[in-house]
This record gives structure tokens, sequence and C-alpha cells, in this order.
């Protein structure tokens, strides 16, 4: 279950952070997809979690929108997470056209529970 967060320039074009936020539950699942948690393309609640902050008055940041994904290590994803970054931020921006975007990949140890 990756939790996503964007952190946004408070003057973001809101269209194109309303394109990510539609698209990025299923770019988010191709980009983590592994065999330990496959993606059948059907997401049901509580599979990505994606939260929006736009920049505060004192953070700085030197790109308009910044994608944090943390999804729970596996070795195939840590084996070629760099591969997996790369094509999630191309697809971010087929999707979108945002330019002016990084993404970053955490894959901490981790355990996640929901009730049903």
């Amino acid at each position: 279950m990756p939790l996503v967060e964007v952190t946004h320039a408070p003057t973001g074009p809101e269209p194109q952070l309303r394109e990510l936020g539609s698209v990025l539950p299923h770019l988010v699942s191709v980009a983590v997809e592994c065999p330990e948690e496959p993606y059948d393309g059907d997401l049901q609640p509580g599979d990505v979690e994606i939260r929006f902050r736009p920049l505060g008055p004192l953070d700085r940041s030197g790109l308009a929108v910044v994608v944090e994904i943390k999804s729970k290590w596996t070795a195939t994803r840590e084996a070629d997470r760099q591969e997996r970054v790369d094509a999630l931020h191309e697809a971010i921006h087929a999707a979108t056209g945002l330019d002016d975007v990084g993404v970053y990949l955490s894959l901490p140890i981790a355990a996640w529970s929901q009730g049903d």
C-alpha cells in the first residue's frame, strides 16, 4: 500500500494537479508492482493513499511539484528502483504535461493493516 505525498507550489496549476490526483493511483501501482504485491488493475479503498500539500511560506523547493512515494521494501522493488522511478516520472509527465516535477521513491521496511 503506497503512501503518496504531493507537495506543490501554492500557485500550482490546479487543472494539472487535479489530473495528477486522478492518474497517480494507477501510475504508482504500476511503478511499485512486484511478484510479492502484484497489481491487478482493480484498485480498492486503501490501496493507494495520496495527500496534496502546498508549500508553506518557509518551505524551499526548486520544483513546482514533488511526488514522494513510500512503499514497502521488497527485494524486487529494490533491484530496479531507479528504473521504476524514472518510468513513473515519464508517465506523470505524459499524463499531466507537468514539466517541473520531481519523483522520490522510498522503500522502507514496513507493515500495513486496515479494517474491512
